[in-house]
């Protein structure tokens, strides 16, 4: 099927690696002038969430439409994991509307089995060991490809390693440590400030990357014909966020914008999952959404023709660098999460990194794990006080229980049938290894 007479006939998806929502767009004092700048012209989602927080599984879910555990993607793709239907992928599916389909840049889902790639035009060498000349030449490929004459619609991914670890060092004169806030969970300690202040540089840097890309979109002009995403994976890598199902891992930048958008340069604040891009895609550009989808088109938000499109998401955890089986509900007010077996965090699902080492001097790999956790996101946003097995709130668990418990029975979760193994000659570390270089399982 070919596109309708949408106004729009490109599609840009923008992603950066690790950053969940702390960019300035969503209230941060992270000097991110370009996000801002096209947070300000574009629909902003505050309450975005991703289908997993971390890496292969969060882009998996946004780029076929279904959960990561029926996707395949469990795990992380450059560690042995993969799609069961790589067919079911955007790109494959514009691709078979007619679609040239390119890659700029940082993809997370294929690994190196380029014949499963529904890519025509890839540009996605690394540029020695340096994270930022990678990122500046992807940003260059993906520029050059803008600035092509194309005689069919396109659909770009172009994605970014920052701002993924290792963080780039900041120079603490103009980053300060002392004047930045820590994130969220995190205590406030001279230590963590300056790792924070390293992400404040090096999410710098990705902004100044897009921004490059963003001012070709515009010179170009596909902004006039091109439906514009940009979002993230997760959370931000630092402990007790990325690889946990808090709203800090799960909470996530989404940013969209395109040609005679009537919701331009306003922030919404229904609940939305990356499983809603994919259906708003073929929304927006009139095709036939694939019967697999399981999201909802957010075009009503866009037109504000309804103020929420559902009522709950959901996340999931089955491998990160080690085996850390968690599943969790979230809707507009109540967060359920249900660990399986797990009664300490796996050490090698937390980036190492300065904040780490803080935090486990203080004993945090010691603090045991509740198999089941229940807050009141209203009235304990930074879910630090867990109502689950309380009288007052049995009726809220059960109700909760009993959805999630729905979904993974509607969506055929391994986990219902036991411990997941891992698929053969995928790399995967012990429980108790101290971090994702440490031993790994036979």
């Amino acid at each position: 099927m070919s596109p309708n007479r949408s106004p729009i006939r490109n599609v840009i998806y923008i992603h950066t690696h690790d950053m969940g929502r702390y960019i300035s767009p969503y209230g941060y004092a992270v000097p991110t002038p370009n996000l801002q700048r096209f947070g300000e012209q574009a629909t902003l989602f505050r309450q975005a969430y991703c289908c997993g927080p971390t890496c292969s599984p969060s882009r998996a879910g946004l780029l076929t439409g279904v959960t990561p555990h029926e996707s395949g993607m469990l795990g992380l793709a450059h560690r042995g994991f993969g799609f069961t239907h790589p067919e079911y992928h955007l790109g494959a599916y514009l691709k078979a509307n007619g679609f040239l389909t390119a890659l700029c840049g940082m993809q997370h889902e294929f690994n190196n089995d380029w014949s499963q790639m529904p890519y025509e035009h890839v540009m996605k060498d690394k540029q020695g060991d340096d994270p930022l000349d990678t990122d500046r030449a992807w940003t260059q490929a993906a520029i050059d490809f803008l600035e092509q004459p194309h005689d069919r619609p396109f659909f770009l991914s172009y994605g970014l390693f920052y701002p993924h670890r290792h963080f780039r060092q900041a120079d603490y004169s103009v980053y300060r440590p002392e004047y930045i806030k820590v994130p969220d969970p995190l205590p406030d300690t001279p230590e963590i400030r300056r790792d924070m202040a390293d992400y404040h540089y090096t999410v710098h840097l990705a902004d100044e990357c897009i921004g490059r890309v963003l001012e070709a979109i515009s010179r170009t002009g596909r902004h006039e014909d091109s439906l514009i995403i940009v979002t993230t994976d997760h959370g931000i890598a630092f402990p007790a966020m990325k690889c946990n199902l808090s709203d800090h891992g799960i909470g996530v930048t989404l940013m969209m914008d395109y040609p005679q958008n009537p919701s331009q340069g306003q922030a919404n604040d229904a609940l939305v999952s990356h499983l809603d891009v994919f259906p708003t895609i073929c929304d927006l550009l009139g095709l036939e959404p694939p019967d697999y989808l399981q999201g909802h088109s957010m075009k009503p938000l866009f037109e504000q023709s309804a103020d929420t499109i559902r009522d709950e998401v959901f996340s999931e955890v089955t491998f990160h660098a080690a085996y850390e089986p968690m599943r969790c509900i979230r809707t507009h007010r109540h967060k359920l999460i249900r660990r399986f077996n797990i009664v300490r965090r796996p050490l090698a699902n937390c980036d190492n990194s300065t904040s780490k080492t803080e935090m486990m001097s203080h004993g945090w790999h010691e603090e045991l794990l509740a198999e089941t956790e229940l807050y009141d996101l209203m009235l304990d946003p930074h879910e630090s006080n867990n109502l689950a097995g309380l009288p007052t709130h049995a009726a809220i668990q059960s109700d909760l229980d009993e959805r999630l418990t729905h979904w993974m029975q509607a969506t055929d979760d391994p986990l219902l049938q036991g411990p997941v193994p891992k698929p053969p000659h995928a790399l995967v570390n012990t429980q108790d290894a101290l971090d994702p270089n440490g031993p790994t399982e036979p």
